[in-house]
């Protein structure tokens, strides 16, 4: 356990998934928290951990919110058990971190994810009544090789939030868009003009655009 400013960061050593255990950390909330979140990592074959940057950009903004913040390495990541499954055995990977938040807190969970972070964590997430808000940074039509079809979003009934570089080299603009207009009720979209893939010169941006949605549409108004 170590003081990371705000918040305490912990090592969690009791998460599993079918593959085995899975490396993780907590940056731990505050005490009147009004959710948990996860954020899932990019692609393990492109070098992709819960270090990632935009993975810990993403948990700041959360974090700054109070709330309690998972990451963790997919199945053969890191110390992670198990060998990689090309986005199949990672969505259980998913799941069985939010059956942890689900013990360890009893709350509402927020699943974000980077890449083929957010294309696993919208797969494993969408539907699940436990997962009240799904955020989704980057996420790849065709990369490396590999297309990503969603069109499961079109029944996903969670609010879900897509924020994406206008300049990203894995996802044209115009083939998100045509993923976004039948994506299901409620979607917010937000562009960073000039951004690629990685959010490099951008992360600020895409803090505030967290930040600002997730108040606005999953956490309580509190009356002073």
């Amino acid at each position: 356990m170590a003081d990371s400013g705000a918040a305490t960061l912990r090592t969690i050593d009791d998460l599993r998934g079918p593959a085995g255990k899975l490396e993780a950390l907590l940056n731990t909330g505050g005490p009147d928290a009004a959710m948990a979140a996860l954020v899932c990592h990019p692609h393990p074959l492109g070098g992709g951990t819960m270090h990632n940057k935009v993975v810990y950009h993403a948990m700041k903004a959360l974090q700054t919110l109070g709330l309690p913040v998972l990451r963790f390495n997919f199945r053969g990541t890191g110390l992670s058990d198990g060998t990689h499954d090309h986005g199949h055995g990672e969505q259980d990977d998913v799941r069985a971190a939010v059956d942890w938040l689900d013990r360890e807190f009893g709350l509402p969970v927020l699943c974000a994810g980077f890449s083929f972070g957010a294309a696993v964590g919208l797969r494993a997430c969408c539907g699940d009544p436990r997962v009240q808000g799904l955020v989704a940074l980057g996420l790849p039509t065709h990369a490396e090789g590999r297309d990503y079809h969603y069109q499961f979003l079109q029944s996903c009934p969670q609010p879900k939030l897509f924020i994406s570089g206008t300049m990203d080299q894995f996802a044209p603009r115009k083939q998100l868009e045509a993923v976004f207009d039948e994506v299901a009720p409620p979607v917010e979209v937000v562009w960073v003009e000039g951004a690629e893939h990685f959010f490099t010169g951008k992360l600020d941006e895409v803090q505030l655009a967290i930040r600002n949605w997730v108040q606005t549409y999953l956490l309580p108004t509190k009356v002073s």
